[in-house]
């Protein structure tokens, strides 16, 4: 599906609604979730199954951009999530790969996908969740997330030609009603634009997120497990 007349504007910075809701302690909530933190227990994982294996994205998919909010203080923390310097994402393969017919397809259009973030440590979710404490918006820890498992990312299109972001209405991490994909007061343009993303992913497996533009994620989560993992590890077996 194209777009035409494309409303290519800088995305003004998140605006963020936090709703604060009492929650339970995450060290109980999450007590019965299996959580894989040695690097050893997930190569015997990746050894059993193949496609567990987790894929640096810019060395697979050409051309793709990082914009990897969490490794920077522009996010609704406010802080660094992620180690000084990170400058690497990851994906399991499956989701990798159906990454990387994305962006073949966008690029034949003069489009390519912005990443804001992959993988996420389970110890980093855990953090979230005692800020916010809301499932529309964050994961709770009793079940792990998308990010956690690897199959999950958050992503926008940029023009490849100028760098520009596409007009998404919002920017990344807002969390109000008009991120939502059934939020329709928007330009016709804003919302052809969120529209032909969803289509995009949505034809190469991933599924969308609800309440957030910008997320996707593999249906498959019970195949993969959560993992607590530190960035520097994959990043040594590249």
């Amino acid at each position: 599906m194209k777009i035409r007349n494309r409303l290519l504007m800088p995305v003004a910075g998140p605006v963020i609604f936090l709703l604060l809701i009492p929650c339970i302690s995450p060290a109980q909530d999450s007590a019965s979730l299996s959580v894989t933190s040695r690097w050893q227990e997930y190569r015997q994982q990746v050894k059993d199954d193949p496609a567990k294996q987790m894929v640096e994205l810019k060395r697979s998919i050409p051309g793709l951009v990082y914009d990897l909010r969490y490794a920077g203080t522009n996010n609704f923390m406010h802080r660094r999530m992620y180690p000084a310097g990170t400058a690497v994402t990851f994906l399991r393969l499956p989701a990798a790969k159906a990454l990387q017919q994305v962006q073949d397809e966008l690029k034949g259009q003069g489009m390519g996908l912005m990443i804001f973030d992959a993988y996420r440590p389970y110890a980093v979710t855990v953090k979230f969740w005692e800020l916010v404490g809301d499932e529309r918006y964050v994961a709770n820890p009793a079940k792990g997330s998308g990010h956690n498992r690897g199959i999950a990312v958050d992503l926008t299109v940029i023009d490849l030609h100028t760098g520009r972001e596409l007009d998404m209405g919002t920017g990344f991490d807002n969390f109000s009603d008009t991120a939502h994909h059934a939020f329709t007061g928007l330009p016709h343009d804003v919302l052809q634009n969120r529209k032909w993303l969803r289509a995009t992913m949505e034809k190469y497996g991933f599924k969308a997120l609800e309440t957030e533009w910008w997320h996707y994620y593999l249906p498959d989560a019970a195949r993969f497990e959560v993992l607590d993992i530190a960035f520097h590890q994959f990043k040594k077996s590249l």
